[in-house]
């Protein structure tokens, strides 16, 4: 049987959840070590899911949203959310490059998601799921001041990996990062993560930020957005 929640997520002047497993996060919660089965956002929000290179992210979005192992743009979601995916990019850029080796295309491949995380932002009918890492703060206040013009709330998603978990996750998808660039993600992960575990919102702060583990991503059966 999943633990309960503890009564510290839930603050003595907070309404109760929707139900004993599902929750609509609004602040920092840390849900590492805990069985939730469902999150609940505005039909509005921006969730961006976020964790260092290889501590699953693009798995939980196929996971939650649907397996889309060939898109090569940001795909609608059965439930009406718009997802992209920094892998998008990366397909639509090896199919008209393919004997360019793949570290060569990193720079463009990351100014083509941005630019379609700019354009699902102001154009998407719903909400919008956004894969990135979050250890870059220009990256964050970008994607903030874009959701902020729009008037979408951002919500973020941390999934927090072990750097030997996280590696291993790189050499199973056979795509690896530099060893200095891996250590330079997990010190600034750690950095987040030692403000977030203290219930310290990431500057910019976001409406929400809510803290998993691989078991929780595991247990976590999907993302609703009721009008």
């Amino acid at each position: 049987m999943n633990p309960p929640l503890e009564p510290a997520l839930q603050a003595d002047n907070d309404p109760p959840y929707p139900g004993p497993r599902t929750m609509t996060p609004h602040r920092v919660h840390d849900l590492r070590g805990h069985a939730i089965r469902e999150l609940r956002y505005p039909a509005s929000a921006a969730v961006i899911f976020t964790g260092v290179p290889g501590a699953g992210k693009s798995t939980a979005l196929r996971k939650l949203f649907g397996d889309y192992p060939d898109a090569i743009e940001p795909a609608l979601s059965p439930v009406g959310a718009l997802l992209v995916d920094s892998h998008q990019s990366r397909k639509w850029w090896q199919r008209r490059l393919r004997a360019v080796p793949y570290p060569l295309l990193l720079p463009i491949v990351h100014l083509t998601h941005y630019l379609r995380i700019r354009t699902a932002l102001r154009r998407a009918d719903g909400p919008v799921i956004i894969h990135d890492c979050g250890t870059r703060n220009w990256v964050r206040r970008l994607v903030a001041a874009w959701a902020r013009g729009v008037g979408r709330p951002v919500h973020l998603v941390m999934i927090d990996a072990s750097a030997e978990l996280a590696r291993a996750g790189q050499v199973s998808r056979g795509r690896t990062v530099s060893q200095l660039s891996f250590q330079w993600h997990c010190m600034r992960w750690q950095r987040l993560m030692d403000r977030a575990g203290a219930g310290v919102k990431p500057d910019p702060a976001p409406a929400s930020v809510v803290i998993l583990d691989r078991a929780a991503v595991t247990d976590l059966d999907g993302l609703s957005f009721p009008a």
